[in-house]
């Protein structure tokens, strides 16, 4: 199904070759690749960050750089896009095709409300204007999800969490009812309730529109959920293509095979005769809350986003934090950067108070503190290069010469398994996995002794995902630092964490031992959340989205 003859094709590459001419030379990004998607059809692109996967898609879009020589073919519908002029291909995207980007904050404008970016769309194709564009781009918001959409739609996109600006970009992308839809990591922001809420909803779209939807993503609980055929991507090339089922269930190359191992999964632990917890050292605990109160002041009002919350984390220890988007999880984490202020209750980081901190001495403190965010788009300089991005926490603090602090990048270059002549490339040179590994060595400059990972690996493809993982176990079993893991992929935080605080609309409503929490949950929203979690399995995927549509049915 790769000839475009074929009427009933909504996508389709032929011989499709991408090759960026750099300063160091000519990269082959996508090495003749032959792909077809039928309308009503999901097909999955999967690989590691790099093997081309985002490139082909943008090929489709007609948005690659002017370094770019494309060769062969990229049809949506009966109009090949390869070549296709700037102007005509202006007028497909939104009505014809349409894409869900993998990092919100970058797709949309900081600048605009939602109200403006949403009607915008509706304006500049000449479908509506004024009230009745309010009004479509109103029933869009409520249809992905985002909750009070008539005041909401007023606010910028800083005022929304990461899951919610993904809700928005996914609402930009289906407003005027898109042939193809191409979602590139269109769940990597969302925590798994509303994950699995926005794959219910793309199920239903391509049902309703007939639309014909290329889903890129690293996410093999996603591709069991959604997808009816898989294509494996490798280093430029498709090296495996099939059903949904053959290639989950029996991957025939042995890089499926290594992408399907590198899967965290959350195993059944039985308490009574299953893996004993790692032993609790009675120490000091390196950060510890109580009561905790943390607020927002937006235009003379006050939002209470935190309230009430108590934990302890010790050294060596790792505390894993979840909940949905919007929850107060990373709000949590902002306040123990010392970005948000306390506004009740108690913040101790080595005994003491964050909000009396000031000057030299609060300085001192966050030198011992690292931090990995949610975005590493937004989170890297893009005028600097990866070298002196890395290099910058000791700029800052002034530790060690120039050599010593390019040797020390050098060597966390390795360790997060990047080569070592990123060095000299700029953020936007390189995928969203291997700028996440940027950030992810960058918070391990000065030798943190608490860790805050916000995400860490939500931009991680599975095998990377796997290896960063055992890199931050690794490490932490070497130098004892405390960890704070703020994580939607409750597999991750089943992997890692000792202990689990599951937060409810700025409530802890559960927490405890890790291997309690996760597999013998006692609130009803903690059996939610883990009912929603996918697998990489599409028959035990489908038998969970039917459990969890009962367990909805009943609360």
């Amino acid at each position: 199904m790769t000839l475009v003859e074929d009427a009933k094709t909504a996508l389709s590459f032929t011989d499709l070759k991408v090759r960026f001419g750099t300063e160091s030379g000519v990269v082959d990004a996508v090495r003749g690749i032959s792909l077809s998607v039928r309308p009503g059809e999901v097909v999955a692109l999967v690989g590691e960050s790099g093997s081309g996967k985002s490139v082909t898609s943008m090929a489709a879009m007609g948005l690659l750089p002017d370094n770019a020589e494309v060769t062969g073919s990229a049809h949506v519908g009966d109009v090949d896009v390869v070549g296709l002029p700037a102007e005509r291909m202006r007028g497909m995207r939104a009505t014809e095709v349409a894409m869900i980007f993998q990092e919100p904050m970058t797709a949309l404008n900081p600048v605009l409300t939602i109200e403006r970016q949403l009607t915008e769309i509706y304006e500049l194709h000449d479908i509506a204007y004024g009230q009745e564009a309010r009004d479509r781009a109103l029933e869009m918001l409520r249809l992905v999800g985002i909750p009070d959409p008539e005041t909401r739609i007023k606010q910028y996109p800083h005022q929304f969490s990461g899951g919610q600006r993904q809700r928005i970009v996914i609402a930009m992308a289906i407003a005027c009812d898109p042939k193809v839809i191409i979602a590139d990591e269109p769940t990597t922001a969302l925590d798994v309730t509303v994950q699995a809420e926005i794959l219910d909803l793309l199920r239903r779209l391509k049902d309703e529109l007939d639309a014909g939807i290329l889903l890129i993503t690293h996410n093999m609980g996603v591709v069991a959920d959604l997808a009816d055929r898989v294509a494996v991507m490798f280093r430029g090339r498709l090296v495996e293509t099939g059903t949904v089922q053959d290639v989950l269930t029996r991957p025939q190359h042995p890089y499926t095979v290594k992408l399907l191992d590198a899967v965290p999964r959350l195993t059944q632990v039985d308490l009574a005769h299953g893996h004993a917890p790692s032993e609790i050292h009675e120490s000091a605990p390196v950060l510890e809350a109580h009561d905790l109160v943390l607020e927002y002041t937006m235009r003379g009002k006050t939002f209470r986003a935190v309230e009430g919350v108590s934990f302890e984390l010790a050294r060596n220890q790792v505390l894993g934090i979840v909940g949905e988007s919007g929850s107060g999880k990373s709000t949590i984490a902002k306040a123990v950067l010392g970005l948000l202020p306390v506004a009740g209750g108690s913040l101790k980081v080595h005994g003491v108070e964050l909000a009396s901190l000031r000057g030299r001495r609060a300085k001192e403190v966050r030198r011992r503190i690292g931090v990995v965010f949610q975005d590493p788009a937004a989170s890297l300089n893009p005028r600097f290069p990866i070298g002196d991005c890395l290099i910058e926490p000791m700029v800052i603090h002034r530790v060690g010469s120039r050599k010593e602090r390019m040797a020390r990048a050098e060597e966390l270059l390795d360790a997060v398994r990047l080569p070592r002549d990123v060095i000299n490339r700029y953020p936007h040179e390189l995928s969203g996995g291997q700028r996440q590994r940027v950030s992810l060595a960058r918070a391990l400059m000065l030798r943190p002794e608490l860790l805050i990972a916000d995400e860490p690996t939500s931009a991680l493809d599975v095998s990377v995902q796997a290896a960063v993982l055992d890199m931050i176990r690794e490490l932490q079993s070497e130098y004892e630092f405390a960890c704070m893991l703020v994580s939607h992929d409750l597999a991750v935080v089943d992997m890692l964490s000792d202990n689990v605080v599951v937060m409810q609309s700025g409530r802890a409503v559960e927490q405890g031992r890790a291997t309690s929490v996760l597999h013998h949950p006692e609130h009803e929203y903690t059996k939610r959340l883990l009912a929603a979690a996918p697998v990489p399995d599409p028959v035990e995927q489908r038998e969970r989205r039917e459990a969890r549509r009962a367990l909805l049915d009943a609360s």
